[in-house]
């Protein structure tokens, strides 16, 4: 075992050495599993631990977690035979039964599991705590499937055209998943993301089947491999839930249901997506629990959150959020409005898709197939007698130029728009078509924003950055100094982070930025006014956040781009100004 992590480099010799010592040497140590050692101490993870194990010899290592085990086979077998063998009942695709054990070799176990299940048994590697752990879990009463399958079956969600299932290849994928493991497998995927706090599921087509991933933190991570054969079923199953079409797999489709799952209300907005290998399925989830709409609660730092308010304070002009998608705008505007809501203001909004519904706001939904779009949307609001109005994103031209004349005409906008950072919002809606005098006069303020991974406070320990990570955060003179980063376990998925953060860059527009704009100043002359006046930048406040322990330096350096590279500027003056540079060098 040790000459197997060594040779993939997750041990080091002196940490080898240490370990077998403590084997050796009388005490509570001695005679124990040398993984067992190395995990305790801290030199490697569970996981690393399963990888080097199933290499060695040679059968399929996991670690064990929500969704990759269905709970109604753990009876199967029995917790008391569960335990004693050391195993764990997987799922089960026609004759054959994936059971987790932590002596995959074992042949008097798997004999022992043929005789008890009467089915063919496919080894898969665990740790003994781990399967243990699981056992315990599921031999309990707290496992809640088949309230969330009941759930599904009250919201209808089964019920499909039967004109598009009665003939063909639908009508055999309709058979296919009427079989539990079909259903168990989609809903415990579905369930096991809504509990983890899980944003999108992703159900791709490989070569070898199925990938089924969920983004956590804005990263995804696997969650299960189903067996190859199951896609066009899998694939049919959440066409159900969703509404959908399951004999049209030629062209893109939408769907979306609400269920009820660990103890709450969540829409399911669902997208499939033809592709060479087969039909890609993404589903969106949108859990009322992961908005928080307090402004408070979102990571401003004090001084933007007062600089920021005060944006949104005045009675009439412009408020943009820019920033990539999945960056957390809308949950910023969200709280804009939970700020500025009351029976006093007429609130509308226009959204699309409308993600979380409000109280006290008119919240409006985008149906590009009848004509509803944002320009028309906007126009029609501002005959709705309004006070503030909320448009989801400035796409093209037109809405952008409504949304400036109802900042000049007396409303107060709030808007999301797609640029790097705060003062490239300006030479963004420029580039639009929007005159300089026009902006300069409408435009309170922007924001920009990036999500942080916050460390995970399970597994949270002290290192001291390479000098090149130090360099590029600006830290130069904090070499030496301690920082803060996860080393990864079990609550984190091994990842040394749980939950995210919001990095916030606020610029407000003052009367002096407001001359520049109105001259057409680009984007470089703004920063470096702005920079002069004491602002600070998104990966300025991002190391801010490093330095008090929220997240580590290698984590800002990564969402946050670096300014030190001049920022593209689209305005036509900064498009000649670049092009005369770049011709002089």
């Amino acid at each position: 075992m040790g000459e197997a992590l060594l040779a993939r480099g997750a041990i080091t010799k002196d940490q080898l050495d240490v370990a077998l010592k403590q084997q050796r040497t009388p005490g509570a140590a001695a005679g124990r599993m040398l993984g067992e050692l190395l995990i305790e101490q801290g030199v490697i993870s569970a996981s690393t631990l399963v990888h080097a194990l199933a290499q060695t010899l040679g059968v399929p290592g996991c670690i064990l977690r929500h969704g990759l085990v269905d709970p109604a086979l753990v009876k199967l077998v029995g917790v008391e035979e569960s335990q004693r063998l050391k195993v764990i009942p997987m799922f089960k695709v026609r004759d054959t039964l994936t059971v987790a054990m932590a002596e995959p070799q074992s042949l008097p176990v798997i004999d022992r599991l043929r005789q008890i299940t009467s089915l063919k048994i496919r080894p898969v590697l665990a740790t003994e705590a781990n399967i243990l752990e699981f056992v315990k879990k599921y031999s309990g009463e707290n496992v809640d499937i088949d309230a969330f399958l009941t759930q599904l079956a009250e919201q209808d969600v089964e019920v499909i055209e039967r004109e598009a299932q009665d003939e063909g290849p639908a009508a055999d994928i309709d058979k296919m998943i009427a079989g539990s493991p079909i259903i168990n497998l989609v809903n415990v995927a579905l369930l096991t993301a809504v509990k983890d706090r899980a944003s999108d599921i992703h159900i791709e087509p490989d070569k070898k089947g199925t990938r089924v991933r969920y983004r956590k933190d804005g990263v995804l991570r696997d969650l299960m491999r189903p067996p190859p054969g199951m896609h066009a079923a899998i694939v049919s199953r959440i066409k159900v839930i969703g509404k959908m079409d399951i004999a049209e797999k030629r062209l893109p489709q939408g769907g979306r249901v609400r269920i009820v799952a660990d103890g709450s209300e969540v829409d399911l907005r669902v997208s499939s997506m033809p592709t060479l290998l087969g039909e890609k399925i993404v589903v969106r989830i949108l859990d009322k629990r992961n908005l928080r709409v307090r402004m408070e609660d979102l990571g401003f730092r004090i001084e933007a959150l007062q600089t920021f308010k005060r944006i949104l304070e005045a009675e009439h002009g412009l408020a943009l959020v820019t920033g990539p998608t999945g960056s957390g705008k809308t949950t910023t505007l969200y709280s804009a409005l939970d700020l500025l809501r009351s029976s006093e203001v007429n609130l509308l909004t226009v959204e699309d898709p409308v993600e979380y519904q409000l109280d006290l706001v008119n919240q409006i939904q985008v149906n590009e197939h009848i004509g509803l779009s944002f320009a028309r949307a906007l126009r029609e609001i501002l005959r709705q007698d309004p006070d503030i109005i909320m448009v989801g994103e400035i796409r093209d031209q037109e809405t952008a130029r409504v949304a400036v004349q109802a900042a000049l005409t007396g409303h107060l906008v709030l808007a999301t728009l797609h640029t790097n950072d705060a003062p490239g919002a300006v030479a963004r809606l420029v580039d639009m078509g929007i005159e300089p005098y026009l902006l300069s006069s409408a435009l309170n303020g922007a924001v920009a924003q990036r999500l942080a991974r916050n460390i995970c406070p399970s597994c949270a320990t002290k290192y001291y950055p390479p000098e090149q990570v130090l360099i590029d955060a600006g830290l130069e003179d904090h070499a030496g100094r301690p920082f803060r980063k996860g080393g990864g376990c079990r609550q984190c998925h091994d990842s040394g982070f749980r939950g995210r953060c919001g990095v916030y860059e606020v610029m407000e527009v003052t009367p002096e930025l407001r001359r520049m704009i109105h001259h057409g100043a680009p984007t470089h002359e703004l920063r470096a006014k702005l920079q002069n006046a004491g602002f600070l930048s998104l990966r300025q406040e991002g190391v801010i956040l490093a330095i008090e322990g929220k997240t580590s330096l290698e984590e800002v350096l990564r969402v946050t781009q670096d300014d030190s590279e001049e920022a593209v500027d689209h305005s036509p003056v900064g498009r000649a100004e670049q092009a005369a540079r770049k011709e002089a060098a």
